[in-house]
């Protein structure tokens, strides 16, 4: 499969080329990103493809990938996913911060494309299967809390991860008619839930290395890409 990746110059990014490089089922056939543009990528990510960075996704044109993966900011990646959708290339999205609104412009353009499209938080399964017990406990208790740490590089903070696990068990309380989380001043700009409340805490955690459950459930995904015809919002739920 001809991959590309959007956003190579990143931290994401440079891990996703080497994983694709290191794949004998993907092709590295380019990479994109404006601040490295015209430098060899194995400067950038430490690859030996032959390929230079591009600076615009324009430049896939030529290079017949059937999947992008982006790992850019939320600006950026509406403007790929609608070059994606007009040229029927398939697109593995880690990037956070789209709006409903453009998630909903999302869908309509791969609706009518050839294409198939992911948009995921985080693709790590152990991120997942968190984020899911998160989202079956919540309507359960009283209070909630999400607590994050990260490497001292991130650029997102609070993550994509953490307020989509927010927002996930929001609308799993909404469901169940259990009302919102009372809120807790304390740590209301993260999440609008509540510390401490009688009973005994139940913790629900994901731990891993660095960019490793990354990569192993961001290249699933672009297999499975080639093969889905639908939008999904997440690695664990489909439209």
């Amino acid at each position: 499969m001809r991959v590309a990746v959007v956003g190579a110059g990143g931290r994401m990014g440079t891990t996703v080329c080497r994983a694709v490089a290191d794949d004998s089922d993907l092709e590295l056939v380019a990479a994109v990103d404006p601040l490295q543009a015209g430098i060899d990528l194995r400067q950038v990510a430490g690859v030996e493809t032959g390929l230079q960075v591009a600076g615009s996704i324009d430049a896939l044109t030529g290079a017949g990938a059937e999947v992008v993966v982006d790992f850019t900011e939320a600006s950026a990646a509406i403007e790929n996913l609608r070059w994606c959708a007009a040229h029927g290339v398939h697109a593995v999205v880690g990037t956070t911060g789209l709006s409903d609104e453009e998630m909903a412009e999302v869908g309509k353009l791969f609706d009518n494309s050839s294409a198939n499209c992911v948009v995921a938080a985080n693709f790590a399964i152990g991120a997942v299967i968190m984020m899911r017990l998160a989202e079956l406990a919540a309507p359960l208790f009283e209070t909630a809390e999400v607590i994050e740490l990260h490497h001292d590089e991130k650029v997102d903070a609070p993550s994509g991860t953490a307020m989509t696990t927010a927002q996930r068990m929001a609308e799993a309380r909404e469901r169940r008619g259990s009302g919102a989380l009372a809120p807790d001043p304390t740590r209301s700009q993260v999440l609008e839930g509540a510390r401490g409340g009688s009973g005994r805490p139940v913790a629900v955690a994901e731990r891993r290395g660095a960019g490793q459950a990354r990569r192993t459930g961001g290249g699933h995904r672009a297999r499975e890409e080639h093969l889905r015809r639908v939008l999904l919002v997440g690695p664990s739920r489909g439209r």
